[in-house]
């Protein structure tokens, strides 16, 4: 299975980890009236799909190798399987929450809080799992995205003149980000110890999880919805082609930035703490593409834009410190 072995090749896969994970809510902003509920049933089929066809082609770069994609399902004992299936639960939770939240605040609320949140979380939780990395980079720039977080609440708190929905959208995005830091530990756990899943079988069977949990889970956020009337299974199968297509590669678009993140933190000298931390940076690249292209607070007075700023000076500082934590001693 394909391994980066060296310090650049793992910090790309961790950019491009970054990149997805902030961009795939693009797909859904682009099914305008499309409501999130029924988006996600092909997102999360899109995700299988992902972790399937990397697993049969990077996960088996060499067929006779005891990591390969297969053999290693098959060498994988119980405690580790059930850890990255739970991971995978976890996570479908999490993130049906913060869409939700999306759909009612937001890209450039729902990320930096929730997924600002899961960083703090998900770092301290996996360094404790495996200590790599400098932590004074590690935790002073976990630190400084913590500040970016209130900076950004306290943007929208100005903008939004409904405190109704700001509130619930807010909500959501800190119970979601709660429960998304959350997800990558179990995933450490999998992918660590004696008989363990290598990075593709673990973004598998982690897939899995996340299907799993979406059937009954998505079941209930559609007749009891965050936001608007309920919607039934026949709304669903009478979409369009394209919104299906389009729920369909956001989920690829994703899995493809997880499945990186998972083989860079399998690296040696990176570890699930520094990849997962600079991953999160995702919530920077999503309040990007809510602020200047979706313009989700066009009309902001210019304390708005000042608070906005700044959220962005301690974003990229933060993303700094965690992006060196690797490789200074």
């Amino acid at each position: 299975m394909f391994i980066p072995q060296v310090y650049a090749v793992a910090l790309a896969m961790m950019i491009l980890t970054m990149i997805c994970w902030g961009s795939w809510v693009n797909t859904q902003k682009l099914c305008k009236n499309w409501r999130f509920e029924l988006f996600y049933w092909d997102y999360i089929w899109g995700i299988l799909l992902c972790a399937v066809l990397t697993g049969l082609t990077l996960g088996r770069t060499d067929p006779t190798s005891p990591d390969s994609f297969f053999r290693n399902l098959l060498a994988a004992d119980v405690t580790h399987l059930t850890y990255a299936f739970l991971g995978g639960v976890i996570f479908n939770v999490a993130n049906l929450m913060i869409v939700g939240a999306i759909a009612i605040a937001g890209m450039a609320v729902a990320f930096p809080i929730g997924i600002g949140l899961a960083l703090v979380i998900g770092s301290v939780l996996n360094y404790i799992i495996t200590p790599k990395g400098n932590p004074l980079l590690l935790f002073g720039g976990v630190a400084l995205v913590c500040v970016a977080i209130v900076l950004d609440a306290l943007a929208y708190r100005q903008l939004s003149s409904d405190a109704t929905v700001s509130k619930k959208g807010i909500v959501l995005s800190l119970v979601g980000g709660f429960f998304m830091g959350l997800f990558y530990p179990l995933v450490a756990k999998g992918i660590s110890g004696e008989n363990h899943l290598g990075p593709y079988a673990v973004a598998f069977v982690f897939a899995l999880g996340a299907v799993a949990a979406n059937i009954p889970g998505n079941y209930v956020l559609m007749r009891r919805p965050v936001l608007g009337p309920p919607v039934r299974f026949a709304d669903y199968l009478a979409g369009a082609g394209r919104l299906h297509f389009w729920g369909i590669v956001g989920g690829v678009f994703w899995a493809v930035g997880t499945i990186s993140n998972f083989v860079a933190s399998y690296a040696k000298m990176v570890g699930p703490a520094a990849s997962y931390a600079l991953g999160q940076g995702s919530a920077m690249v999503g309040t990007i593409w809510g602020v200047f292209v979706w313009k989700e607070f066009a009309g902001a007075g210019p304390s708005t834009k000042r608070l906005l700023a700044l959220m962005f000076v301690f974003f990229l500082i933060g993303l700094f410190c965690v992006a060196l934590a690797p490789v200074v001693k």
